[in-house]
């Protein structure tokens, strides 16, 4: 296995993980400082290992073009997470977890337009039931 998939795979795995434990972190307190606690403890995980496994001499690699492109990432980021906590407050974890998964679709759709990324009709049907499977979830 591609050491790539074995990364996606873990990411994977511990999204998974994330969602359920963050549902019953928010028993007691608002969707905001649930998030805000949250992400103070992934900068704190994420400086660490940037620090500890990765080469820091790299900073000085970044050009402003990527820096901006990583802020915006960051914005889309934030926004993506305070919606995702508002909706996990008051919501079903596995309804939350399964509708913002449907991103894949629009992942798919603006790597092909922007990336320039091959389509091939493997994905296009992935997509399609990634989309259908949504339709399902959310139609009452």
């Amino acid at each position: 296995m591609e050491k790539w998939m074995v990364y996606a795979l873990l990411s994977m795995f511990f999204a998974g993980i994330t969602s359920v434990l963050a549902k019953i972190g928010l028993k007691e307190v608002s969707a905001d400082i649930g998030l805000a606690v949250r992400t103070a403890f992934v900068f704190s995980f994420i400086a660490i290992n940037a620090v500890v496994f990765q080469n820091v001499n790299e900073f000085r690699l970044l050009s402003k073009n990527s820096i901006l492109f990583l802020a915006l990432s960051a914005f889309t980021t934030a926004l993506s997470w305070i919606f995702y906590y508002r909706a996990m407050k008051v919501g079903e974890v596995s309804y939350v977890a399964s509708i913002d998964k449907g991103s894949i679709v629009i992942t798919l759709l603006l790597s092909f337009i922007f990336l320039r990324e091959p389509m091939s009709l493997k994905l296009i049907l992935g997509a399609s039931l990634i989309l259908l499977g949504l339709i399902v979830l959310v139609v009452k």
